[in-house]
């Protein structure tokens, strides 16, 4: 039987993700600090979160790893599966089971598979295909477009979303470095991976006037990308979700 699936964003690239009856927490923000703001509403803060079944958590970033507010969450004993540069933040707010995966590494978590995928950022990152009960999701953090990500059908088989960010990051005191995909390559890559519902992430953030102006650059409208795959691949739907905004996805 194929199980439910709905996704809800709750700000930025932080979403629940429920297959069936169980629940997963991908990136978990909830706060913000100079430089760094959703831009956006954050639908829900952690002690007002529903049970979780696990947290995947792709890199270190604090608007990935916020692991200040996240420790409000009663459950420390959620499984968290995380890109090894999380583990010791993880437990120092107090969680206990933590569970490393390098990419095409997987974990069970109940009836699901955690299936971790490489991912190329400004640090260290992995990316989630998360599958289970005749479904399944890939979770893109805020990786650059790389050519292994165009395998993961192949390996994985058809997806029913795809959560891509969109905002093309890039850094100015780097050299004008860019570390995430921008609209134009999340589009590409859905063209390839052709999921059921395409959703972007990753596009409301802002470093504020200062941190704009004279740190980051990135492209703040989700419909570019929503324009970018209209015009690749016209039979793949692309949605932009507002924080809140649950979506079920038909089998």
């Amino acid at each position: 039987m194929t199980e439910s699936l709905v996704v809800t964003r709750i700000t930025h690239s932080c979403h629940l993700i429920k297959i069936g009856s169980l629940t997963v927490l991908t990136d978990p923000w909830f706060s913000e600090k100079i430089f760094y703001h959703p831009g956006e509403p954050v639908a829900l803060m952690p002690e007002n979160l529903p049970h979780l079944d696990a947290v995947v958590i792709s890199h270190l970033h604090y608007d990935h790893c916020d692991f200040n507010a996240f420790s409000r969450y009663p459950r420390k004993d959620v499984p968290i599966l995380c890109a090894n540069t999380v583990p010791k933040a993880a437990r120092k707010a107090g969680f206990t089971d933590i569970r490393e995966l390098e990419p095409w590494q997987s974990a069970r978590v109940g009836d699901l598979t955690i299936t971790a995928a490489p991912g190329k950022h400004g640090v260290y990152e992995v990316t989630f295909v998360i599958s289970g009960g005749g479904r399944s999701v890939y979770f893109a953090g805020d990786t650059m477009l790389i050519p292994e990500l165009r395998t993961l059908t192949d390996r994985y088989g058809p997806l029913d979303v795809a959560l891509l960010p969109v905002n093309g990051l890039t850094i100015r005191l780097a050299g004008n470095k860019q570390v995430t995909m921008n609209a134009e390559e999340a589009a590409e890559l859905a063209s390839v991976l052709r999921p059921k519902l395409a959703l972007p992430h990753h596009y409301a953030f802002t470093g504020g006037p200062v941190g704009d102006r004279l740190i980051l650059k990135m492209d703040k409208n989700p419909d570019h990308f929503v324009e970018a795959l209209r015009r690749l691949v016209p039979d793949v739907p692309a949605k932009v979700v507002s924080p809140g905004e649950p979506v079920e996805i038909a089998p």
